[in-house]
């Protein structure tokens, strides 16, 4: 019995051996036009690894282009790394064209999802509005918050018909990014409210786009209106089911990943890509198709100072031995080298005495200028007249300490990174830990409202809020300096296990508490209220007690104490956005406090503000919370920690 078993076996893994040979053989043409196609994509049957890999090739275009033969999308380059470019359809609204724009592709149930590193959304138009909804329904009319993935707006330009420069910066153009894991999503355009100077003549586009064509090949961005379809990357993946097919064929030289994919469904799948080791190169899904390459092709490869070496190839490298007909004439080379050497040595010193003079001068000028440039006056001014004492709190510090601080900001030292820019954790020559945040460039038009911000932070004491201790503005862009908190953020604290200090129900509801206070601080008992604008998890910090402290106040602005909103271009982050805000572009101290109201449903429930495990419809936490509310079910979604706890 056991004998027979074993011959099964036996007979089966040689079925599924030969099988693999046969995919992706040398009797495979894999040529459409000038276009070569890579195993494990093939056009003829028997040549790619499962359908949704088959290209045909279409001959009635003029010349032969591929095609994804079950998805209908033209190909324009294959990566064995696991990404492909395709052209795929844009979205448009014309008021008075009789035609409608073509729908988009479902990458359902395939290998592909839109990759979001590569690709942007992009809207286009006068007052146009664009969302991008996860769900496959072309007819949907209505815009909420269920399904909400992404979305931007354009306003108009006054006076002109349409920018003709190549910036999308929300002047008829916009952009953001997309979600991870993206298959299937619905493009709706509507129209700006409000906007008397919006011309309904013009037509509205709304599309994914591959972001270096888009933003780097591009003399102008409104070139691709007079385009069909726009190159989009995917990323691709084998299933895992067919890995046996792969493994026995591959190449001995390459190394195969896996990773998990969420569906538009909320389901789970595996898949996997290969790729060469290093010092080979080829396709490393073919029996053999990984190759050494020759780095002695390279006439660099092993030439130091004119010395006359030979280099000699390995499988995945190379070294150099020193030619012995040569050596002789090496020896005398190298003593006159030396000789040479060391007469230009003295000159060297000179030299370099010379330039570390008239560097350390020009240093001076450019610390100057960038000083002059980043508002330094003006800040000195606005901290010599203010009526509150800050300037034993406050400290213009030198861009020489700070780089000490924090090793010249050394990319181990980063703490985090955001739209505003990087902080790095720092320690002063007194032996204080503070945290360095190094801001993007700043805009001159915005620079004294920048200095203006740095003077009301300045001024702001709260236990609940980050202290900020001082900035430098000699550098090409401006150094603010913050206390150190260090125990990360609320997400981390909740998402990641800490079994030293547990999520207990009294510890959240102590953080909410602080939280809020300091919220009420900020709108109602600091000298000038002020809107926060990115209220969230990973902005609220932990210090060694565990006591919250709300941070990043880079999209903050303050308001006149009579002043009711603040209107402005939509900035944020998706899950905790405030729909009324997103609608009509006015924020006020209800947007801040509806973004709170998100922190407090992840502290209740322990789920994330925006997730794609859960269904496409409940991706929001704030639509899961609302819909288990209105079904009597509110206790099933409550955290487990907090259940117990909260009796």
């Amino acid at each position: 019995m056991g004998m027979a078993v074993g011959m099964v076996f036996l007979l089966w893994s040689m079925n599924v051996f030969i099988k693999a040979v046969g995919l992706g053989s040398s009797s495979c043409s894999g040529v459409c036009g000038n276009f070569t196609i890579p195993y494990p994509f093939g056009i003829e049957p028997g040549c790619y690894i499962d359908d949704w890999f088959a290209i045909y090739c279409n001959n009635t275009l003029g010349s032969p282009k591929p095609f994804l033969r079950r998805l209908h999308l033209e190909v324009l380059d294959i990566s064995s790394e696991g990404t492909l470019r395709v052209n795929y359809p844009m979205s448009w609204s014309c008021p008075k064209s009789e035609t409608e724009s073509a729908s988009n592709v479902s990458l359902a149930s395939s290998p592909f999802v839109f990759s979001k590193l590569r690709n942007i959304f992009v809207a286009m138009g006068c007052g146009n509005v664009a969302y991008l909804l996860s769900s496959d329904d072309s007819n949907s009319s209505l815009i909420s918050i269920y399904g909400l993935i992404g979305g931007c707006m354009s306003v108009c330009e006054k006076g002109t018909k349409q920018s003709n420069g190549s910036s999308c910066n929300g002047i008829n153009c916009c952009k953001t990014t997309i979600p991870s894991d993206l298959d299937v999503f619905t493009i709706i355009i509507s129209s700006m409210r409000g906007a008397s100077f919006e011309r309904t003549e013009d037509c509205k586009y709304a599309f994914l786009v591959d972001r270096k064509w888009f933003e780097e090949n591009l003399t102008s961005h409104f070139e691709v209106q007079k385009m069909s379809p726009v190159p989009v990357v995917l990323n691709w993946g084998i299933n895992a089911n067919l890995s046996s097919l792969i493994m026995g064929s591959k190449s001995s030289h390459s190394t195969c990943q896996f990773a998990n994919r969420s569906s538009s469904l909320g389901n789970m799948s595996s898949t996997f890509t290969c790729s060469c080791d290093s010092g080979f190169g080829g396709n490393p899904y073919r029996v053999d198709g990984c190759q050494d390459i020759d780095e002695c092709a390279n006439p660099r490869s092993c030439r130091f100072f004119n010395l006359r070496y030979r280099c000699v190839n390995i499988p995945g490298n190379y070294y150099c031995v020193l030619d012995s007909d040569h050596k002789s004439r090496n020896k005398i080379l190298i003593i006159g080298i030396s000789i040479g050497i060391i007469g230009l040595l003295f000159l060297f010193i000179g030299g370099w005495w010379s330039y570390k003079v008239i560097k350390k001068r020009k240093n001076i000028k450019r610390k100057e200028k960038f000083f002059k440039r980043n508002g330094g006056l003006l800040l000195q001014q606005q901290l010599s007249s203010s009526e509150v004492t800050i300037e034993k709190t406050t400290k213009l510090f030198s861009s020489k300490d700070l780089e000490k601080a924090t090793d010249n900001f050394n990319v181990n030292r980063i703490l985090g990174q955001g739209g505003q820019g990087t902080v790095y954790k720092g320690m002063l020559i007194d032996g204080k830990i503070v945290a360095v945040k190094k801001s993007k460039v700043i805009d001159e038009e915005k620079l004294e409202e920048f200095v203006n911000e740095v003077v009301i932070l300045s001024q702001i004491n709260h236990r609940n809020v980050v202290k900020l201790l001082g900035c430098c503005l000699e550098t090409e862009v401006p150094l603010l300096v913050y206390e150190f908190i260090p125990n990360g953020t609320l997400s981390q604290y909740l998402y990641e296990q800490n079994e030293e200090f547990p999520a207990t129900w009294d510890m959240r509801l102590r953080i909410a508490t602080e939280v809020a206070g300091a919220l009420f601080y900020l709108h109602s008992v600091a000298s000038t209220p002020i809107y926060h604008r990115d209220i969230k998890t990973t902005n609220i910090l932990l210090d060694d007690k565990y006591k919250a402290k709300i941070a990043d106040f880079g999209t903050s602005r303050s308001i006149a104490v009579d002043q009711t909103h603040l209107t402005t271009v939509v900035q944020g982050t998706f899950g905790y956005l405030d729909p009324e805000y997103f609608q009509s572009s006015q924020f006020s101290e209800k947007s801040d406090v509806y973004s709170f109201g998100v922190v407090l449903v992840e502290l209740l429930t322990g789920e994330k503000a925006i997730s794609s495990t859960r269904t496409k419809e409940c991706r929001s936490l704030a639509t899961y919370f609302i819909q288990a509310m209105e079904e009597n079910n509110l206790f099933d979604i409550i955290d487990a920690q907090v259940m117990k706890d909260a009796k």
